[in-house]
């Protein structure tokens, strides 16, 4: 249902706005997709954190964690449902885990720092950004612009798990850039049945 809400918003404004090509229309749809879609599993993430009596630390980490998802991307799964749970999983999964699971003596965390910051370093170099059929990005220069940002997040990160006195927000940190580079592994897409933009629309990389 939200699904052809978004599809016919954005064709009425195609239908209304010249010179709208084919990816200004994904942009589109994309940005209508976010504002009947997205912000509502946003509050209804809130809401749960709430309900779990960690609703501070999940807007600390949403708000954390939020430009690196955007700038390395991900699968995406075809129902709002499946979205939802995914999304739950990815950011009260690790707050979670962080809250029960905290391991006080400073060398663990920096030995686990330097593993994850690695992993990253690695789906960055190789993968990121991970585009989806859906919404692929087509632009070599979008492309670079978001590796480049994603290592500066990475950075960022890596400087607030280090030197942030409270363990358990440097925890959750690890265990959810961990979560969200397995999302971006070739063998996430095949399990979820996606994929990357450029193994769809490769002729039109530009």
């Amino acid at each position: 249902m939200i699904d052809k809400l978004c599809d016919y918003i954005t064709n009425k404004i195609k239908q209304n706005v010249e010179d709208i090509d084919e990816e200004k229309e994904l942009v589109i749809n994309f940005g209508v997709r976010l504002i009947f879609g997205e912000l509502p599993k946003i509050l209804l993430l809130f809401i749960i954190g709430f309900l779990l009596g960690i609703g501070w630390h999940t807007i600390i980490f949403f708000l954390l964690l939020c430009p690196y998802r955007s700038c390395t991307g991900g699968f995406h799964l075809k129902t709002h449902l499946g979205c939802m749970i995914t999304t739950t999983i990815l950011y009260i999964g690790p707050i979670l885990l962080a809250k029960y699971l905290i391991i006080e003596q400073n060398y663990i965390l920096y030995i686990m720092t330097a593993l994850v910051v690695v992993f990253s370093i690695f789906i960055i170099t190789k993968y990121a950004p991970a585009d989806t059929e859906n919404i692929p990005i087509l632009s070599k220069k979008e492309r670079k612009t978001k590796k480049i940002k994603a290592y500066i997040s990475l950075i960022i990160l890596t400087a607030i798990i280090i030197f942030y006195p409270n363990h358990m927000i440097s925890y959750m940190l690890i265990y959810g850039i961990f979560l969200q580079n397995i999302t971006v592994l070739p063998i996430s897409y095949k399990l979820t049945n996606n994929k990357y933009g450029y193994e769809v629309y490769a002729d039109e990389t530009i």
